[in-house]
Order: structure tokens, then sequence, then C-alpha cells
């Protein structure tokens, strides 16, 4: 009997890990995933990036799309000239420096205005993709600070 209960046991594991595996890979969104994140180093986890429009004086933004692994996220930050999130896919989470952590699905909008600090990323079991816009260049900076701690995120 144990040995039958055994067997089974592994059989679902195998066959539940063969899913998050298969979900993993057939995560869709609509934009390419990208090479991993050059910024990396501001971020926990793995996440890609695939630039859209690249900063430029003509439309004074920039757009990019970043996918996030499950758990992966940005370290604290702010941006001088704000930012716009556009989610695309999976879940994720976004909190602002003081405030409660939102969770985001699929078609929700953060406008984040300039100079608050928040963080944004993956839930614990799903990845997640959004569009990042950040308006207002040339004069829109990126200031990184502490990486979000696992306190923080849960």
């Amino acid at each position: 009997m144990k040995k039958q209960t055994l067997t089974v046991l592994t059989t679902i594991l195998m066959f539940t890990g063969g899913l998050a595996a298969m979900a993993s890979n057939t995560f869709e969104q609509p934009f390419a995933k990208g090479e991993i994140n050059p910024y990396s180093k501001f971020f926990t986890g793995t996440t890609h990036l695939y630039r859209l429009v690249a900063k430029d004086d003509t439309y004074n933004s920039s757009i990019a799309n970043v996918t996030f692994d499950a758990g992966a996220r940005t370290n604290w930050h702010k941006h001088s000239g704000g930012q716009i999130l556009l989610v695309t896919s999976g879940e994720g989470r976004y909190q602002e420096k003081g405030k409660d952590i939102q969770i985001l699905k699929k078609g929700d909008v953060v406008k984040i205005p300039p100079n608050v600090e928040h963080w944004h990323g993956a839930a614990p079991d799903s990845m997640f993709a959004h569009i990042s816009i950040e308006p207002n260049l040339p004069d829109n900076e990126t200031t990184w600070l502490e990486p979000v701690t696992d306190k923080e995120y849960k």
C-alpha cells in the first residue's frame, strides 16, 4: 500500500511540475520577452527587457516591455518625471512607500507621479509582464534605491 501511495504521489508531483514548467514556457504576452534585463543589479530575481521605443527627443518617452519571473521585483526606486505601467499579462504587485501593496492584473494601468518611491514586480507564484513608459524625457531620471526585502514583499 505504501509503495502504491508513493507511486501515485510521485506521478502527481511529476505531472504538476510539468504543468508549471509548461505554463512558464507558454506565458503569453503581446510583445517579445526580450533579453536578460541589463539593469538586473536593481532587481531581485530574473527579469527580461524588450525596448519598444528608445529614449529620444521627438516623443519624449521611453517604452519597454518588462517580463518578470515569478517572485521577481524591482528595487525601491523613483522617476523624476513619473512612470506609467500597462499590465499585459500575469499577476503582479505594486507598492508606493508607506502604502499597501496593490495586486495587478492584465489590463490594469498604474500612473506613478514624479519622485514617488515605489517598487513593482511579479506575484510569488506567477510570471508578470508590463509595458513601462517613462514620460517627460530627457529630464526623467531613475534613482535606484535599496532592494525590497522579503518581509516587505510578502
